[in-house]
């Protein structure tokens, strides 16, 4: 019975397969790139009317895109061997960001500085920095800037409460499984559904309870979104109702992570509870309290649904956000254009406004520890 043995490859054999692989995957990934550059800017071109190749869509450009993220990472394996294969694994979701985010923030960028309203029969043409001193002339943008001091400042509300909230759910109070699931249910409820239930029934001010209450109560006219200041308070209230869950279930976490004997100890060295929580409790919960105000303020930014559908920005943008302000130039203005460079504007504040509230974070706690 003969048996086949396969020949041993040799150093040399391996050397020479693996440049041959890499040169491969040289060329593959250049001849990709090639072709992407190429397509981009017959796509540019063809937007720029200066072509009519017939890419009404950037549809090929996808393609192209598509083609291109296949070839990097066979490319990646054919250069690096094992450590390229272990790269696959994340360059999809790099590439899937790229497409998802990066790619349409700079199209965002390039649509910024156009004229393109839908409502008007020329369509799309450049403008340079119009739309960007259209902007800083915009009174109502810095209002509704303006208001997002106040809906920011409402957070720092909205985390007393719901360390409150935390704490009374962490001790050992009659029907406290019950309290814990009743104070998620405004967190499983949509914000829209929040505002036509609280804000457009509710609060109505002809025939709704809150109205009617108030007017046994001696008001003459309850009208809660009339007033500016009384309107700004009480999206802050719909707001925070639908909110403050979702700090008080991080805050919770938290609290039921500490370590027991801490407290133990304390309470033997005779500390009061306003002392063991100062003292202790506090100082402990900075990193969860600190990412539960960041994540809120975050969410805070993005604040629209409930001001859109209960008092479209008024009473004379008192209760506008940023959000709502773009929405509606986008909708009622078909300025797409303009609204983009809002858009883009805005993104760059929450960025640096976001760095600005992480490092001073970051240097506070380490100060505290």
């Amino acid at each position: 019975m003969s048996h086949t043995v396969t020949p041993a490859i040799s150093p040399v054999e391996r050397t020479t397969v693996q440049h041959t692989a890499a040169r491969r995957g040289r060329l593959l990934i250049i001849a990709a790139s090639i072709l992407l550059f190429a397509v981009l800017i017959l796509q540019i071109l063809e937007a720029g009317g200066i072509t009519a190749l017939g890419l009404v869509t950037w549809r090929s450009l996808l393609f192209a895109y598509i083609f291109w993220a296949v070839a990097l990472c066979a490319s990646q394996v054919m250069i690096r061997g094992e450590a390229g294969q272990r790269a696959v694994f994340v360059l999809p979701a790099i590439l899937f960001t790229v497409a998802m985010v990066v790619f349409p923030t700079v199209f965002g960028l390039y649509i910024a500085f156009t004229d393109w309203n839908l409502s008007a029969a020329a369509g799309r043409r450049f403008n340079g920095l119009d739309n960007l001193r259209a902007l800083f002339a915009d009174v109502y943008f810095w209002n509704a800037l303006l208001n997002m001091v106040y809906y920011v400042l409402s957070v720092l509300v909205q985390y007393a409460i719901a360390f409150g909230l935390a704490l009374l759910l962490n001790t050992e109070i009659k029907a406290r499984k019950f309290f814990r699931v009743a104070f998620l249910l405004p967190l499983m409820l949509s914000p829209v559904a929040v505002s036509w239930m609280i804000g457009k029934s509710l609060m109505e001010y002809r025939f709704g309870p809150a109205a009617t209450l108030a007017r046994h109560l001696g008001w003459d006219n309850p009208a809660f979104f009339s007033t500016p200041w009384l309107a700004r308070t009480a999206i802050m209230a719909m707001d925070a109702w639908v909110s403050i869950p979702f700090m008080m279930i991080l805050l919770l976490a938290g609290l039921q992570a500490l370590p027991s004997e801490i407290k133990e100890a304390a309470k033997v060295d005779g500390a009061s509870g306003w002392q063991s929580f100062k003292e202790i409790t506090f100082p402990l919960m900075l990193p969860v309290s600190m990412t539960a105000i960041i994540l809120r303020i975050i969410f805070q930014l993005k604040l629209a649904d409930i001001v859109i559908n209960v008092t479209a920005g008024g009473p004379g943008g008192a209760t506008d956000t940023v959000s709502s302000f773009i929405f509606r130039e986008y909708r009622d203005r078909s300025n797409v254009g303009y609204g983009t460079m809002l858009a883009e504007f805005y993104l760059v504040i929450i960025i640096i406004f976001v760095a600005l509230i992480l490092k001073g974070a970051s240097r506070w706690m380490q100060r505290e520890n």
